[in-house]
């Protein structure tokens, strides 16, 4: 396993971390001592980073369990506060896609108890870091919620606080980023999508700000397990993720990325992987390891070598292919 430090810190993070989404079903089913297994499977491994959020269902507890098993140094463990619910008669999306008033999304106090209801249920008495899981730049214009962050910090409840970007949109967060006040930003990065690396990674390594990329392996799309006649349940986070274009589109996108397999890397999650984790400006990479075999093959790829970086160069470029997939599940074309 690879390390960076974590900006601000003396402490090491694994580049892998453990994404804990796929802990609260939102994938498939899985029994929790599977689940708990996973985590201490991947700690055994030398992933040391793990993310979660109040909105994983029973991620949080299950991480809390797995804690209270594990026998090494406690890993670095992240979290993001519950949002607000949208008022009725919204479209969906809302918060996510599309912004709310900051009032509505974070009431006053519900940081706050948002924080204390993720250190109840993973049986700490702080998170390492703390994050928003939704944020949007005009929010700044109210203080309260960023007074509430702080203060929680003060109060020894989490050594870091972030924000988690809604997509994209990386821009949203450079003023903040620049202000000082956070430590950290999550954001989506993976070969299709990867304009975090034009001004929002090299923004983050100026001001000294962690990098969190998620959705590295494009909910699964940049492994190749997707073809033509794969049913995903409606169950599953990604029931029409893929299809917001002809299907066909999609695989012949990852197609193309099969002919640098072997020569640049072993197998197109492999490929994945190492492409996230390339810029020294990146601190850590998610993937969703809750199931056993997906920790074994993502903890293998990332302990390989960088990438050559005359590819890595190319393939940012030629691959680079941006649409909003998150719209079509939530049903908003």
């Amino acid at each position: 396993m690879q390390y960076n430090l974590f900006p601000g810190s003396e402490q090491q993070v694994s580049r892998l971390g453990f994404g804990a989404m796929g802990l609260g079903g939102w994938f498939e089913a899985k029994d929790e001592a599977y689940m708990v297994r996973s985590v201490l499977l991947a700690l055994e491994r030398g992933v040391n980073l793990i993310d979660t959020a109040r909105a994983y269902g029973d991620s949080e507890r299950i991480i809390g369990e797995a804690l209270r098993q594990w026998k090494g140094e406690r890993p670095f463990v992240a979290t993001k506060l519950l949002a607000g619910a949208a008022p009725a008669g919204m479209l969906p999306g809302a918060g996510m896609h599309y912004p709310l008033p900051v009032e509505t999304a974070y009431p006053p106090g519900s940081i706050t108890e948002s924080a204390h209801a993720s250190l109840r249920e993973l049986g700490v008495d702080a998170v390492d870091l703390l994050q928003l899981h939704t944020y949007w730049p005009q929010w700044d214009d109210a203080d309260y919620w960023m007074e509430e962050l702080i203060r929680l910090k003060e109060q020894g409840k989490a050594r870091f606080i972030g924000i988690s970007l809604p997509d994209h949109r990386h821009d949203l967060a450079y003023g903040l980023i620049r202000s000082g006040a956070i430590d950290s930003v999550q954001t989506v990065l993976n070969i299709f999508d990867s304009v975090a690396l034009d001004s929002l990674v090299p923004i983050c390594q100026q001001h000294d700000v962690a990098v969190i990329a998620r959705v590295i392996l494009d909910e699964g799309g940049l492994t190749g397990f997707l073809q033509a006649d794969t049913e995903i349940p409606e169950s599953d986070y990604r029931h029409n993720y893929f299809d917001v274009l002809p299907r066909q589109v999609y695989l012949d996108r990852v197609e193309r990325l099969r002919s640098y397999i072997p020569e640049h890397a072993e197998s197109l999650t492999e490929l994945a992987i190492r492409f996230a984790m390339q810029h020294p400006g990146v601190t850590t990479a998610l993937t969703s390891m809750h199931r056993h075999d997906y920790a074994a093959e993502n903890i293998a790829a990332a302990g390989k070598a960088p990438l050559d970086d005359a590819f890595f160069e190319k393939i940012k470029i030629r691959e680079r292919w941006i649409r909003h997939f998150y719209h079509a599940r939530r049903h908003l074309v």
